[in-house]
């Protein structure tokens, strides 16, 4: 392999999904901590979806109808949404953009008439009110309407992916198995959200490889809702700016988990750097073959044991104690060493960077009802090919449609429980075990204590913010250096005016900032001219 030219850094993520019981834990406080403003009622950065399911927004894989992510044409990548001359044409009028339907209409509760409703034979109720208009309304989805309900005919036939794959899932509630998949923005490598941005406000940050919004570039064109196939951008109705998941950039800086990974019950989440070759991205997006696009990915990852890979990552300008903190990462581990955890459609062709461990659970489960030993070499193998949700509906999800790399981390996932049985058991090990799915023995005691045991230092590596040097590549500063980015509005700051403290014997008025988001053009707004008596 020749030496990269170009190496750089992405903080990238890995989750369990053996692990998450679905309980929206990392949801809640991901909408607390940078959601909870007027204008984004309907966004959720962090979701939870129950599979096999719509998904939110509603069906929002279905890139027939929405048009994003990439394609291939005549062996070059353009945005599905088409090129430069037809994003034009639709500049004010994009037909490809979900409606409030496909999400949902943010509601509260009328909670007044509970306290202020007069004496009467009725017990008051609190009926729900749109968060959009304030009119009374009828509850008919929400973020997660068909939680738990995986199997259901009503919202299972309306999935994509069971759409690809048939008949071959059996569709009965009573029988069927659900998981839980978790959701964030991918932060891909490739990605199309930034390629559609007519203003050029959506960027990747060269230091971390966090996509983001610059809110001052903004105009509200909206093309990067229809770009992103994931449909993880969003547009503030009150603001006019789009919105996206931020990776919690400011924690990252400081070396910190993101809100959702701090927050997980079921710790199932992984933060780690991962080195990559820049100059291998667009031509590993550009295979022709979609099922190759999962191997053609992990070829523009680098080892960062290699030492030619450090030099050239140094004088890429990545610092040395990134570099460090690449050898640690747990996400790299998972992804390059166990193999075990894929990408989320990859045949998107974004290069997405927030990575899956496939659910195992269901094939012990099964295998026990049956009246076989669930933990058993012989019959766990035998029995992944033949999954109630088979390896087929997996595959669309993480492989674009190739089971043989899902099938071979189930299987290292189930030598991985066969093998630390027979620990705990005190029962002789047997080589023969790990070799079958292609490792050794200190290999799966490694990958089952990042999995099973791992301590928070252990799954979150993550090294502090830097700057930097002049002359490097890397110097190119951020947009985001000063206040006023995405997620860091005060609460209020898009209903009134912020109040001004009284000015103290040794303080000096400040002057009243001004809002006019929200002035409807009546009357003239509190503050926009000095009051009578005041200096100019």
């Amino acid at each position: 392999m020749a030496r990269p030219r170009r190496v750089m850094a992405q903080v990238a993520m890995v989750m369990n999904l053996d692990k998450c019981i679905g309980c929206h834990t990392c949801s809640v406080t991901c909408k607390q901590t940078w959601t909870n403003r007027s204008g984004t009622e309907y966004v959720w950065f962090n979701n939870v979806e129950t599979r096999p399911g719509q998904g939110y927004p509603r069906r929002y894989e279905d890139q027939d109808r929405w048009k994003g992510g990439w394609k291939l044409s005549h062996g070059r990548l353009v945005p599905r949404s088409g090129g430069r001359a037809r994003r034009l044409a639709r500049l004010f009028s994009n037909p490809e953009l979900p409606s409030v339907d496909d999400y949902y209409e943010p509601w509260t509760y009328d909670y007044a008439t509970l306290t202020e409703a007069p004496l009467g034979d009725d017990v008051p109720t609190a009926p729900p009110r749109s968060l959009i208009d304030g009119r009374r309304m009828a509850v008919t989805g929400g973020p997660n309407w068909d939680d738990d309900l995986g199997g259901g005919p009503e919202h299972t036939a309306a999935d994509p992916v069971l759409e690809k794959i048939g008949d071959e899932v059996r569709l009965e509630y009573e029988q069927a198995f659900m998981f839980y998949l978790p959701r964030i923005c991918e932060h891909c490598l490739n990605p199309s959200c930034v390629a559609v941005c007519p203003s050029g406000a959506m960027y990747k940050r060269i230091e971390d490889g966090i996509v983001l919004v610059d809110q001052d570039r903004c105009r509200g064109w909206r093309m990067c809702v229809s770009g992103c196939p994931y449909k993880k951008v969003y547009f503030n109705h009150r603001t006019g700016k789009a919105e996206k998941c931020t990776f919690c950039y400011p924690r990252i800086e400081a070396g910190q988990p993101t809100v959702c990974s701090e927050t997980c019950v079921g710790r199932l989440r992984y933060l780690g750097v991962m080195l990559y070759d820049a100059d291998r991205v667009g031509e590993a997006a550009s295979v022709e073959d979609e099922k190759d696009l999962y191997e053609a990915q992990l070829s523009c990852f680098l080892d960062p044991h290699d030492p030619e890979v450090a030099r050239a990552a140094e004088e890429s300008g990545v610092p040395h104690d990134w570099i460090t903190a690449a050898r640690r990462s747990p996400v790299r581990a998972l992804i390059c060493d166990h193999r075990v955890a894929l990408p989320l459609h990859p045949e998107y062709r974004t290069m997405p960077m927030v990575w899956y461990v496939p659910p195992l659970s269901p094939v012990v489960d099964a295998l026990t009802r049956s009246g076989h030993d669930g933990e058993e070499p012989a019959a766990l193998f035998g029995a992944i090919d033949s999954l109630r949700i088979p390896l087929s509906y997996l595959a669309e999800l993480f492989t674009a449609g190739d089971p043989a790399p899902v099938e071979a981390a189930l299987c290292r996932l189930a030598a991985m429980r066969s093998h630390m049985r027979r620990v705990n058991l005190g029962e002789e090990r047997d080589p023969a075990l790990a070799r079958a799915v292609g490792m050794d023995q200190e290999g799966i005691e490694a990958m089952y204590r990042l999995l099973a045991l791992a301590k928070y230092e252990e799954r979150y590596v993550i090294p502090t913010a830097y700057t930097p040097e002049d002359g490097t590549p890397l110097d190119t500063g951020c947009s985001l250096e000063g206040a006023g980015g995405p997620g860091m509005y005060d609460a209020d700051a898009f209903h009134a005016p912020p109040l001004v403290p009284r000015p103290g014997p040794e303080q000096e008025p400040e002057p009243e900032r001004v809002n006019l988001l929200n002035w409807d053009g009546r009357g003239r707004p509190a503050g926009l001219f000095p009051a009578r008596g005041e200096e100019a």
